[in-house]
């Protein structure tokens, strides 16, 4: 549509994709478990595009009791034979089995008193980077130590190429390009 806003340049040919680049893509998010969700369905992302994920994101929160991570630890053998067989997510042994660990490590650090948002937060100092919005980047020196603390902490499918984009994702940096009609509203959530 000629009419339709500027938009960066990932968002503008599917309708799912401008939606969700339109409410939802670097919005600051501050919810524990949100950001463990969006970290996980980063991690099913791995070899994909992302617009797979997100017409599977309705199936994936269904088959994972809604991202609840103290319900998603206590997942067994079982759960990951029924995950196994549901056409409605990426069925892909190691990512799932990636999403319970990563539950549990979840409910590690509450259980210690360290707050999974206040985690994440603290890469940036509790302020979303504002990007220069200039082109594309994969990875970055923070995402590189990002993820280097996630694979410490025993999770799987964080590279920093995925952590990068879920940085993105949910915030913690604005990366909507120059001209993009959401780059200043998200700035100014910061």
């Amino acid at each position: 549509m000629t009419d339709d806003p500027p938009r960066c340049a990932w968002a503008v040919s599917d309708p799912l994709n401008r939606a969700y680049h339109d409410a939802e893509w670097g919005v600051p998010i501050r919810d524990s478990r949100e950001l463990w969700e969006a970290l996980m369905l980063e991690g099913f992302q791995a070899g994909l595009a992302w617009i797979v994920i997100l017409r599977k994101r309705e199936a994936f929160r269904a088959a994972f009791a809604g991202f609840d991570p103290v319900k998603v630890a206590a997942f067994g053998p079982e759960d990951v034979e029924r995950l196994m067989a549901n056409p409605g997510i990426v069925r892909a042994r190691a990512k799932i089995e990636a999403t319970i660990k990563g539950a549990r490590i979840w409910c590690e650090m509450q259980a210690r008193g360290e707050d999974f948002a206040a985690f994440c937060w603290g890469f940036t100092g509790g302020a979303p980077i504002q990007s220069p919005g200039h082109g594309f980047v994969a990875t970055t020196p923070l995402s590189e130590a990002i993820s280097r603390e996630l694979k410490r902490r025993g999770f799987k499918f964080v590279g920093p190429t995925i952590v990068h984009a879920w940085m993105q994702a949910v915030g913690l940096v604005n990366d909507h390009q120059q001209g993009c009609f959401r780059r200043a509203p998200v700035a100014a959530l910061a």
